[in-house]
């Protein structure tokens, strides 16, 4: 039986450091790529976000001056995407839905999933916007109401004890829910 012997070749250092930094270099290039594709990724899903944030508005704020109608308010005005912006008293806040009209005002945030922290935001959206008010010597009572395609019983709950209506699907409608007690102002 023959045996068959290979001469060995031999691998020098500089062979082993080069192929180390051309692994790096095809690592930190993968790296890159991955990265700008997560990067596209984020940007389609914000952009589906947003679209469906303008779906739910555009689902639930239509026809709320009709609506309101049912717990004795006649607003004649319903303005969308209301900024306040008062840089010499630091008052800012932006508004889905505006209803109004010589003596109340109705002020609505949207969301697609209300959460405790939005009804809280919204007390405070709410207080800036009676600030503003004071600030003009406007004398409208300002209520609030949260529109949302979903809500959890227990943030319902929660935004109803806050003095606030609520705005949310019904079949092919939407209804409003009157607060729990007393309606709220500000």
């Amino acid at each position: 039986m023959k045996t068959i012997s290979r001469a060995s070749k031999k691998t020098a250092p500089a062979d082993v450091w080069a192929a180390i930094e051309k692994s790096q270099q095809q690592t930190e290039k993968a790296q890159r790529k991955t990265e700008k594709s997560l990067q596209e990724l984020h940007k389609i899903i914000g952009h589906l976000g947003n679209r469906f944030g303008e779906f739910t508005e555009h689902t639930l704020v239509p026809d709320l001056v009709n609506k309101f109608k049912k717990y004795g308010f006649t607003f004649d005005k319903m303005s969308e995407r209301v900024h306040i912006t008062d840089h010499e008293h630091d008052l800012h806040a932006e508004i889905d839905a505006f209803l109004e009209n010589g003596t109340d005002a109705m002020v609505v945030e949207v969301k697609v999933n209300l959460n405790p922290a939005d009804v809280d935001d919204h007390i405070r959206r709410l207080e800036k916007v009676r600030a503003h008010a004071d600030l003009h010597d406007d004398k409208r009572k300002f209520y609030g109401a949260l529109a949302a395609a979903v809500i959890d019983d227990s943030v319902k709950t929660y935004a109803l004890k806050q003095g606030f209506y609520l705005v949310t699907p019904s079949g092919e409608s939407v209804k409003i829910v009157p607060p729990a007690s007393k309606v709220k102002y500000w």
